[in-house]
C-alpha cells in the first residue's frame, strides 16, 4: 500500500506581488506524475489547502483540477482542514465526493472521522483530524478534564476507539514537538511560547497508536520524535527563510502492521527563491543564477542608497520580490538600543534622526507630511501631535 502525504499546499498564495498561480499548476502536475510513477493507492492532505479563508476563483480551480485527476486515476484522497483553510467551503460537496473516494473533514464534530482503505492485500484505518480549537472539544466532552490544547486531542484520540492491532494512519494539521525541541520552523510560522500562528503545542506520544502520523503546519520537511510523525512541508518555497530547503513529497509504504518505509520524492519548482548578496554591478550579471526567472531576494551591500534599485535590478531578474541593504549603516541602526529611543523625543525628531541616518541627509518637509499621514493611519500618532 502507497500512500503519498502532503500538506500546506497554500493555494492561492503570493509571493511579494507575485501571482503563484503558474507556479502552484506546474507543482500540481508534478505531482500527479509522481502519483503515476510511484503507483500511489491513496494522498494524504493534512491541511491550510487554500492560503486565504475566501480562497480565489484561481485556487478552487486548481484543488478541482487536482483532485479530479486523481479521481481518474483511481486514488484515493483523505483531506483535512488547517487553520487557514474555511470550514465550510473546504467541506462543501463533500457528501458527493465520497463517490469519487475524496474524504473530507474539515470541522470536528463530536468523533474523530475514520475511512477503511485496503489495496486488496493490506488494510488500514485511516482517521481524519481537522484543525481544531479546544473549545469546540469541550462542547462535545463537558466532563472531560481539558486544560490545554494536548488535552483537547488526547480527548479526542481516547474516545475514537482504536484497535491497536490494525495499520492505524492519522492525517492531522498540529504543531506537534519532541521529546526536547521544537520542530524547525520556516516561512510564516510564528513560534510563541506554546504556539505557531494560532496552533498549539502537543507532544508526539499522543499518537503512539498510529503507524504513521501525516502532520501539517509547519513548513520544513521533517520528522518529529520517531521517523513515522511527520511533516511533509509546504512543496514550494514561500519565503526568504525557506531559500536553502530542499523540498520534496513523502511516498509511505504500508507493508503489515508496523512495517511503515518512508521516501522523500524531490520537487522541483518552476521557479525556484533565491538570496542573492553582494555589490549591486556583482549581482547584475546573469551568471549569478541558473535561471533568471527565479524569485530574487537581494542584499546590498553598497554604501550608498541606489535610486530606483528594484527597477535595475528587474531589468535582469523580473521576479525580484524584495530589496534591503547590509552595509556600514544598516549595521550600526541594528547595534543601536531601542529601548529608550523615545523619550522625550517628538515624532518628527525621531524621524529625521533616522533618515538621517539610512540616507545621510535631512528629511524634506513633503516626506515628512508623508510620515506623518502614514503614522496617523496606523494609529501609531494622533492628529494634535
Amino acid at each position: 500500500m502507497k500512500l503519498m502525504h502532503l500538506a500546506d499546499l497554500h493555494l492561492g498564495k503570493s509571493l511579494g506581488n507575485f501571482d503563484l498561480t503558474e507556479d502552484q499548476e506546474y507543482l500540481l502536475d508534478q505531482l500527479l506524475n509522481i502519483v503515476e510513477k510511484q503507483k500511489v493507492d491513496a494522498v494524504l492532505i493534512a491541511g491550510d489547502v487554500y492560503d486565504k479563508n475566501i480562497p480565489s476563483e484561481a485556487a478552487t480551480r486548481m484543488l478541482d483540477y487536482f483532485l479530479s485527476n486523481l479521481a481518474k486515476r483511481n486514488v484515493y484522497v483523505y483531506m483535512v482542514s488547517g487553520n487557514h483553510d474555511s470550514d465550510e467551503r473546504l467541506n462543501y460537496g463533500s457528501n458527493l465526493f465520497e463517490k469519487n473516494h475524496i474524504f473530507i473533514s474539515s470541522k470536528y464534530e463530536g468523533k474523530l472521522y475514520k475511512q477503511t482503505f485496503t489495496d486488496g492485500k493490506n488494510e488500514a484505518d485511516i482517521y481524519l483530524l481537522p484543525y481544531v480549537k479546544s473549545s469546540q472539544v469541550r462542547h462535545f466532552w463537558p466532563d472531560a478534564n481539558i486544560e490545554s490544547y494536548e488535552d483537547a486531542v488526547r480527548v479526542i484520540l481516547d474516545n475514537a476507539n482504536i484497535d491497536e492491532s490494525r495499520n492505524n494512519v492519522l492525517v492531522a494539521h498540529q504543531f506537534v514537538t519532541g521529546n526536547s525541541e521544537d520542530p524547525k520552523l520556516s516561512g510564516s510560522e510564528c513560534l510563541g511560547t506554546q504556539t505557531v500562528g494560532t496552533v498549539e503545542k502537543i507532544g508526539y506520544d499522543c499518537f503512539n497508536l498510529f503507524d504513521y502520523v501525516a502532520l501539517g503546519h509547519i513548513h520544513s520537511p521533517q520528522y518529529v520524535g520517531r521517523e513515522e510523525v511527520r511533516y511533509s512541508g509546504s512543496p514550494l518555497k514561500y519565503s526568504l527563510s525557506e531559500v536553502n530547503s530542499e523540498k520534496s513529497v513523502p511516498v509511505i509504504t504500508v507493508n503489515g502492521k508496523r512495517n511503515v518505509k518512508t521516501e522523500l520524492i524531490p520537487i522541483k519548482p518552476m521557479r525556484n527563491v533565491r538570496h542573492l548578496k553582494g555589490k549591486i554591478k556583482d549581482l547584475l550579471d546573469k551568471g549569478c543564477v541558473e535561471n533568471t526567472e527565479d524569485f530574487i531576494y537581494a542584499t546590498l551591500t553598497d554604501e550608498e542608497i541606489i535610486s530606483d534599485a528594484m527597477g535595475i535590478f528587474q531589468q535582469v531578474y523580473p521576479n525580484t520580490v524584495k530589496i534591503d541593504y547590509d552595509n556600514s549603516h544598516t549595521r550600526e541602526i541594528d547595534q543601536v538600543d531601542i529601548s529608550k529611543i523615545a523619550e522625550n523625543r517628538s515624532f518628527a525628531d525621531l524621524i529625521s534622526d533616522f533618515y538621517r541616518q539610512v540616507y545621510g541627509c535631512e528629511i524634506s518637509k513633503e516626506e515628512m507630511e508623508v510620515m506623518r499621514t502614514v503614522a496617523r493611519e496606523v494609529g501609531v500618532l494622533h492628529e494634535a501631535d
